[in-house]
Formats: structure tokens, C-alpha cells, sequence
């Protein structure tokens, strides 16, 4: 098929971009202004996005039921707050993860083909992860390739390499390779998406990247028009760590031909030899403390507790329901990451004192990113760092590692109350169109 970007359209819009972008931007800076919580940014990113992409970012499994349970269940835990603490804003909310000292115990989980939803795409979130100095984490289906995120952050910058289970061991190895070469010091393997979920959103919104350029998606485009320039008039979205000759409208045959679904123990113990002591080795997409002990025993020396966002098998459990179990089985030294359901500084605040040593957020920083870019980005952060360090002080807690200390004794799960998940995580929360 013919597309505007094999005709070199992008080539030519480019030279306008400095003059109209900022023109079609001016609605989303300022909604982006105006946002106050991560439930008002995804609002920002709807109105930007094609309803195709949001539906992407957004969607769950089946019924969504996980979706809302991850969210739903920190409403569950009731925070019982110290008082006359002596503690004054801003506080230490240092950490070490992966083996290196981070100045906040939260980061961006790894995501496919960031492009997608805003032309900065990966860079703009490793721009951030250096601001931040927090850990940056990259996807094997990245649209940016480890050289560019090297160009941003150094080999000293604490990186996590995210690996899928190819049937292609060879790829495997080469990307294993490239990612230690750039300085990327951690691997992860996914674990839960070896088999697709069922996102009946996608298939409604008749959801590919880049678009088929159906009327459907023409007219999706046309509301869209901050959004659509982008598109236009930057280079073809490409995932750039697989085959950087294919475009994304070939490659997702490609990769799906690639996913091993057999992957077993066995396999996985291979991949943490593969890996040697370059540095850590995390499983990711653990629910179970049965295979959070399989997992140690087969070579990993970090856990990542997650069931891909509610994206994979709908009904499975919320991953802080599951985390104090997982962090009984494996005991206070081995570090746990979770992820799922995080909208609010109070949700990390729970998490970490419920087992987790850190905490990793997807749609906050990926709805940032589809609002407006790197400042998008930044403002999820800031939004989540601001509400953290409120949460602590109010906590009576002082550091992170006084909250992991104390969190039994301050968190503590009631029956949920109706009323409880009606909050700003569901509602327009008062955003200025």
C-alpha cells in the first residue's frame, strides 16, 4: 500500500513542523497546564490520541476486570497515619534499586513502541529518567535503539534492558549483546505475554500502527490533529531494536512469529546463564510465591510482581493483593519490584510498605507522554513525586526505608466500600476543556 510515508510526505512537512506544531499544540499545553492528578492527564491523552491509540494505551483484557481490580484494590488500605512525626517537606525518598542509589523509589516501566503515542517517543522518557535520577527501563519493542538512549544517558545511569521469549535464540543473544555493550546493566524477562491477550478494544477500534488509513481512521485522524501532524511528519514509526529495515506496518507479523509461547524453566534458566554476572537478572510478571521461589532457584535475583497491567489473563489478582504473600515466601533480601494499578503517590506509599522495594508505572507516565511529550512525561513524575512525599509526611515517615520498616503497622486492609473507587482515578476531576 501506497502511504504517505513511502511517498516521503514526512521529508517535505518537516520544514513547516517549527511553525504549525506549536500552533495545533496550543489546546494540549493547556490542558496540560492544567492537570493536577495522572486521572486528569489521561483525559489530556484522550483528547490528543486517535481513538485507536488511546484505546491501545488504555485498554484491558476481556471484560477489564483486572484493570479496574489493580486499580480498585489500593482503595482497600486504609493508612494509618503517625502524628507529630518532627518531619519537613521535601523528604528523602532516595532509594537503591538494581544495585544503584536512585532519588526516588518509582520509574517507567518498559512499553512498546513509544513513538506511538507522541513523536519523542523512548527519548523523552530517558530524558526524564535522568532528571529524575531514577531508573530507566527499555523495551524490546522499542521504537528508539540502545545507541540513542546511550546518547542520553550514560553507562553509569541505571538501565534495565526488558527481553521477550523469541523462538529466535540467536536474536536473543544479539540483543543481549547490544544491551550490554551501551551499558544497559539488568535484564528482565517478561514472563506473562508470551500468549496475547484479548483486547477487545483494539479490535472494536480496528487498532493498527500505522494506521491502514481507513475512513474510520481518517476521520479518527482529522480529530486528532495535534496528534496526526506528528505522525505525518516525522520519520516511519520503526522498532528499531528487531529489524530497523521494517517498518512497524510489517513488523508486527514479525515479532508475533517470534513470541515463543513453550518458553519454559528451563529456557529461562538459560537466559539468566546467557546474562552471567553482568548484573541483575529480574523476572517479570510474577503473581505466584510458588514461582517467585521457582524463579530465585532457577538463576533470577530480582522480582518483578505484575500481570502486565490487566492486559493478559482477565480476573487474575491484583498485584498488591499478591505482594505481601510473594514477599513472606522470598524473605526481607531479595528485592521485589510491582507494578499495576498505580494512580496516586499513596498507592506507591502503600506498595512499598506492603513488600515492595520499588515501584514501576506504565499508563501515568505513558498518558504524560501522549498529552505532550517530555513535558508530559515530567509532569506524571512530578505529579507522583509531589504526592509521595505529601503522603509520607502525613504517614509520619520520614524516608523509604523508615516506611518499609514500619509498613506493616500503617497499612492495613478493610473490606472495600463502594464508594471508596468513585474517585479522581474515574472521574473528569474537574479538567478545563
Amino acid at each position: 500500500m501506497l502511504t504517505p510515508h513511502k511517498l516521503g510526505l514526512h521529508n517535505l512537512l518537516k520544514f513547516l513542523s517549527p511553525v504549525l506544531r506549536p500552533v495545533l499544540n496550543i489546546p494540549t499545553k493547556r490542558r496540560l497546564e492544567n492537570a493536577v492528578n495522572i486521572a486528569d492527564l489521561r483525559l489530556c491523552a484522550e483528547k490528543r490520541l486517535p481513538r485507536m491509540i488511546f484505546g491501545y494505551l488504555d485498554t484491558g483484557s476481556d471484560d477489564e476486570i483486572s484493570l479496574r481490580r489493580n486499580k480498585d484494590a489500593y482503595t482497600q488500605y486504609d493508612m494509618h497515619f503517625k502524628v507529630l512525626a518532627g518531619l519537613s517537606p521535601p523528604l528523602d525518598l532516595s532509594t537503591k534499586l538494581f544495585g544503584s542509589k536512585v532519588d526516588i523509589p518509582f520509574f517507567a516501566s518498559p512499553s512498546a513502541g513509544n513513538r506511538m503515542f507522541h513523536h519523542e517517543g523512548e527519548l523523552a522518557v530517558a530524558e526524564v529518567s535522568k532528571t529524575n535520577n531514577s531508573v530507566y527501563c527499555l523495551s524490546t519493542v522499542s521504537t528508539t535503539s540502545f545507541e540513542q538512549i546511550s546518547q542520553v544517558l550514560d553507562h553509569q545511569h541505571p538501565k534495565v534492558f526488558q527481553v521477550y521469549v523469541w523462538k529466535n535464540v540467536d536474536l536473543i543473544k544479539e540483543l543481549l549483546g547490544r544491551a550490554k555493550k551501551q551499558g544497559f546493566s539488568s535484564m528482565a524477562l517478561t514472563v506473562d505475554g508470551a500468549w496475547y491477550g484479548n483486547r477487545e478494544r483494539d479490535i472494536r477500534n480496528g487498532f493498527t500502527i500505522p494506521p491502514a488509513y481507513t475512513m474510520s481512521q481518517i476521520g479518527q485522524a482529522l480529530r486528532a490533529p495535534a496528534w496526526s501532524w506528528d505522525f505525518l511528519s516525522n520519520p516511519a514509526i520503526r522498532y528499531a531494536l528487531i529489524r530497523e529495515d521494517l517498518p512497524a506496518e510489517n513488523i508486527s507479523n514479525f515479532v508475533n512469529s517470534l513470541l515463543n509461547p513453550s518458553f519454559s524453566w528451563k529456557d529461562a534458566e538459560w537466559l539468566c546463564k546467557e546474562w552471567g554476572d553482568e548484573g541483575p537478572r529480574i523476572i517479570k510478571g510474577i503473581c505466584r510465591p510458588e514461582d517467585a521461589i521457582k524463579a530465585l532457584n532457577c538463576g533470577f535475583s530480582h522480582i518483578w510482581v505484575s500481570n502486565h497491567g490487566g492486559r493478559q489473563l482477565d480476573t487474575s489478582p491484583a498485584t498488591i493483593d499478591v505482594l505481601p504473600a510473594i514477599r513472606k515466601a522470598v524473605g526481607p533480601n531479595v528485592e521485589i519490584i510491582v507494578d499495576g494499578g498505580i494512580q496516586r503517590g499513596t498507592d506507591i506509599a502503600k506498595a512499598l510498605a506492603l513488600g515492595a522495594d520499588g515501584v514501576a508505572i506504565g499508563k501515568p507516565y505513558l498518558y504524560g507522554l501522549s498529552a505532550g511529550g517530555r513535558q508530559g512525561v515530567d509532569k506524571a513524575f512530578q505529579i507522583l513525586r509531589r504526592e509521595l512525599d505529601r503522603a509520607m509526611g502525613l504517614l509520619g515517615v520520614g524516608t523509604v526505608e523508615e516506611l518499609k520498616v514500619e509498613g506493616s503497622g500503617l497499612i492495613r486492609r478493610l473490606p472495600m466500600s463502594g464508594r471508596d473507587s468513585m474517585g479522581a482515578r474515574y472521574s473528569k476531576a474537574g479538567l478545563v476543556s
